[in-house]
């Protein structure tokens, strides 16, 4: 396969305020707020100034309303769904709310972002369950054998299984729809950690948790809105139990609204992020997926052919690559940070790097902001950086 990039779209990368000398290829961690979402936040902000009491006054509403839109979006109903700051904050109000015993087991895969597996430690701890781990080969070839090592890892106690949809370290679908099936058979909940699938992916939460007993997904990666947005979504009958990480005045209105308030915090992301989905709509959604989807092939290409790294197998559609490093880098924590630091440094790129046995794992992104110089100069300058 020829390494020809796609041609990119107009005007977009004029829509981020991003440093131009800095090639951004790690828009999966953090994403990059557009400038017209920047603005509506900016307006919000403002206004909360110029009356804090009557901004506050009817914010529960105004969070209706955004939620409204973000819900039609994603295709929810918004009285299914409620808002949080992230993924991290939705496993902590779900793993409250379930009902664990001693020697229950809450299952997760090695592939699982860690602090949501040190949240599922922290509540197996404090009920007397215990976390069981699922281990998924990093060269396992497709869904069907990862649900085959998701499968195999149930046992007679396992109540809760948490599982990606996209994993964040090495791109792989996890929480397919037979998978999730396949559990719901075996008695087992299902909690969906979709950090990357909105805006990122197509999603239809029209079964109020797509699949699962319980969906969240952060907006802020792909859905183009402000830092400390995200969406949680429960089945029916589950948003009863649902247990809000602190009490407030609107607790006796239950589900979505008391997991929502929390008195004078910031709630202009979540205003303001409609306007996220606005651009997005109005740049085209599949436009942009099917052109950063080309993008993160094009990058994975060059690194496996210029820089030789080993691309790991992924999940179709999406605009993130990961690949494998040599024996003996990335391995440790420490290792992980001296490496990303002198990706940093030589090479102004931004990039993702995680810790793994044998040869760690190195993920990069594609937005409509990047450039195809950006790869080439990583692909260029990791391998003799590598060899160091």
């Amino acid at each position: 396969m020829t390494e020809v990039p796609p041609v990119p779209m107009p005007g977009t990368r004029d829509l981020f305020s991003l440093d131009p000398a800095v090639a951004h290829l790690n828009h999966g961690s953090y994403g990059a707020v557009p400038l017209p979402v920047q603005r509506a936040q900016a307006r919000l902000r403002v206004e909360q100034e110029q009356d804090p009491d009557g901004f506050f006054a009817d914010l529960p509403e105004r969070i209706g309303r955004a939620r409204a839109r973000i819900a039609a979006a994603l295709g929810g109903h918004p009285d299914r769904l409620a808002l949080l700051t992230n993924v991290t904050e939705g496993i902590a109000v779900v793993l409250e709310s379930l009902p664990l015993a001693e020697g229950d087991e809450i299952l997760v895969t090695d592939h699982g972002y860690g602090a949501v597996v040190r949240a599922a430690e922290r509540r197996a701890a404090e009920t007397g369950a215990k976390v069981c781990t699922a281990t998924i080969p990093l060269d396992t070839p497709d869904t069907d054998g990862v649900a085959e090592r998701v499968l195999a890892a149930v046992g007679e106690r396992t109540r809760v299984a948490v599982l990606d949809l996209v994993t964040s370290p090495t791109a792989r679908q996890i929480a397919t729809p037979g998978l999730l099936a396949a559990l719901a058979e075996r008695g087992v909940v299902t909690v969906v950690d979709a950090a990357h699938a909105p805006g990122h992916l197509p999603v239809d939460l029209g079964g109020a948790a797509g699949g699962a007993d319980f969906w969240m997904g952060n907006l802020h990666k792909w859905a183009f809105t402000p830092r400390a947005t995200a969406v949680l979504a429960v089945r029916d009958r589950w948003r009863p139990r649902v247990r809000p990480l602190m009490l407030s005045w609107e607790h006796d209105r239950g589900f979505p609204g008391h997991v929502e308030w929390r008195g004078t915090c910031d709630y202009t992301p979540w205003l303001a992020a409609p306007a996220g989905f606005d651009l997005l709509e109005r740049l085209g959604a599949d436009r942009v997926r099917a052109h950063n989807e080309a993008l993160a092939a094009y990058g994975g290409r060059l690194l496996a052919g210029r820089a030789g790294l080993g691309e790991l197998p992924s999940m179709p559609g999406l605009a993130m690559r990961a690949f494998r490093l040599p024996a003996g880098r990335a391995e440790t924590g420490p290792d992980v940070e001296e490496l990303r630091a002198e990706i940093r440094r030589r090479l102004d790129t931004r990039v993702a790097v995680t810790r793994w046995p044998g040869g760690g794992v190195l993920r990069i992104s594609a937005q409509v902001y990047n450039r195809a110089e950006e790869y080439l100069r990583l692909a260029e300058g990791i391998g003799e950086l590598l060899r160091t």
